[in-house]
C-alpha cells in the first residue's frame, strides 16, 4: 500500500483585512486593528499564501490539515472570504480545520467560525449533526483528532483552553483507538508547551497527562509562527509535536517565511513509519524543499 501524505499549514491570517466599521473596533479589536494597520499587514501577504498553497497542491497530498487563525479580528466580514479561501484549498472531505484564538477573538463573534466553516470542522459522525470538539475523522490509515483551544481572551492575551468536557471526550476517543488501529494525529492550535504566559494553553498539563497515558503518533499545531519540534512523553516512547510558520508570512525578525509540512505515513511491519518534508518560501516567492526528517 502506498504511503499516505498529510499536508499541514497554519495561521494564514488571511489578508487583506476588510474595512472595519467604527462600532466593530471596541475593546480588544481596537488594539488588534492598530497592530494590523501599523505592523502585521507588512508581513502577512496574500501573494505569499497563494504561492505556498499552489506549491502544496502541486504535491498532491491525500489530505490537508489547517490548525487555525484563518482570520485576524473575527470581524463578521472576515468569515465568508475565509470560507471561499478554504474551498480554493480543497473540499471539506479533503481538508480538516481546527480553529485558532484569532478565529474566536471576541465574544460577540466567537461562534462564527463554526457557522461559516462547519463541514471543514466536523468529524465523520458529529453528535447531533453539529460541530463539536474533539472531532474525529478517519482518512486512509489516519485518525485525525481535532481539538479546539480557541477562546476569547482579554487584550494582550492569546491563551487557549480546552476545558474538562473536551478533555473527557478526548480520553474516551483515545481509550477506544489504539495505535494498532490507526496512525493518530492530534490537531490543535496552541502548542502544548510555551514559555509565554500570554500565549500558552492554560490546561496543557491535563492534556499532557492524557497523552502520556494513551499516546498519539503525531501532534500538529500553529500559533507560534515558527518551525518547532518538541518530543513529549507517551506510553511507548516519545511523541513528536510539530509547529509551522504562518502560511502567509514573509521573513521578519525571529519569524521565518511561510512554510508547510508534508508527512508521508505508512505501516512498517508492526510499527509506523513517518517522514516529514518541510517546504518554504524564499524572497522571490519561490517554494522549495528546506529539509527532510525521519520522525519514526
Amino acid at each position: 500500500m502506498a504511503a499516505f501524505t498529510l499536508a499541514h499549514l497554519s495561521d494564514p491570517h488571511l489578508p487583506p483585512l476588510p474595512v472595519a466599521r467604527l462600532r466593530d473596533l471596541a475593546g480588544k479589536r481596537a488594539l488588534g486593528y492598530l497592530n494590523w494597520t501599523r505592523n502585521r499587514h507588512k508581513f502577512h501577504r496574500r501573494d505569499v499564501l497563494d504561492a505556498l498553497v499552489s506549491d502544496m497542491q502541486a504535491q498532491a497530498p491525500d489530505h490537508v490539515a489547517i490548525t487555525g487563525d484563518l482570520v485576524n479580528l473575527a470581524l463578521e466580514a472576515e468569515f465568508a472570504p475565509a470560507r471561499a479561501w478554504l474551498e480554493s484549498v480543497g473540499a471539506p472531505d479533503r481538508v480538516t480545520v481546527t480553529p485558532g484564538n484569532h478565529d474566536a477573538y471576541v465574544r460577540i463573534t466567537r461562534h462564527h467560525f463554526r457557522e461559516a466553516w462547519g463541514n471543514y470542522l466536523d468529524g465523520d459522525d458529529p453528535p447531533g449533526g453539529g460541530v463539536m470538539f474533539p472531532s474525529l475523522r478517519r482518512r486512509g490509515p489516519l485518525a485525525l483528532i481535532s481539538l479546539s483551544s480557541a477562546v476569547p481572551t482579554p487584550p494582550l492575551m492569546a491563551t487557549g483552553r480546552l476545558g474538562r468536557v473536551q478533555l473527557d471526550a478526548l480520553e474516551r476517543i483515545l481509550a477506544g483507538l489504539p495505535a494498532e488501529q490507526a496512525f493518530r494525529v492530534l490537531l490543535i492550535h496552541h502548542p502544548l508547551r510555551s514559555d509565554s504566559r500570554a500565549k500558552r494553553l492554560t490546561d496543557s498539563s491535563s492534556l499532557l497527562a492524557l497523552l502520556s497515558q494513551y499516546g498519539v503518533e503525531l501532534i500538529l499545531h500553529g500559533h507560534d509562527h515558527v518551525h518547532s519540534t518538541i518530543w513529549l512523553d507517551g506510553p511507548k516512547g516519545s511523541i513528536p509535536a510539530i509547529g509551522v510558520p504562518s502560511a502567509s508570512a514573509i521573513a521578519h525578525g525571529r519569524y521565518p517565511g511561510a512554510a508547510y509540512n508534508l508527512f508521508s505515513i505508512e505501516r512498517d511491519g508492526a510499527a509506523w513509519r513517518c517522514e516529514q518534508t518541510i517546504r518554504g518560501i524564499d524572497d522571490a516567492r519561490r517554494v522549495q524543499q528546506l529539509q527532510q526528517i525521519r520522525l519514526m
